[in-house]
């Protein structure tokens, strides 16, 4: 989820799995995978990077999450031998 502003300086936050596309147009425009655009004053640029930033933040906890039969290495997958 990501924080963003509307025109009316309302704060909002988005699920950034759901945007589908952003435009500038002269706006900033997001559209979601439901249809819905939402006008917010960002930039583009500063979309992507507050998703990006909330992705790597995700990170760490999904590779806890693994298997310790599925890390990733070099080469490829670690496969567990006992």
């Amino acid at each position: 989820m990501i924080e963003l502003t509307r025109l009316n300086k309302k704060s909002i936050v988005v699920n950034s799995d759901l945007i589908e596309f952003i435009e500038n147009a002269p706006d900033t425009v997001i559209t979601l995978v439901t249809g819905d655009k939402v006008v917010v004053t960002e930039a583009v640029e500063e979309i992507i990077d507050r998703i990006i930033d909330f992705r790597r933040r995700l990170l760490p906890s999904s590779l806890a999450a693994l298997s310790p039969a599925v890390l990733p290495l070099r080469g490829g997958l670690q496969e567990k031998t006992e």
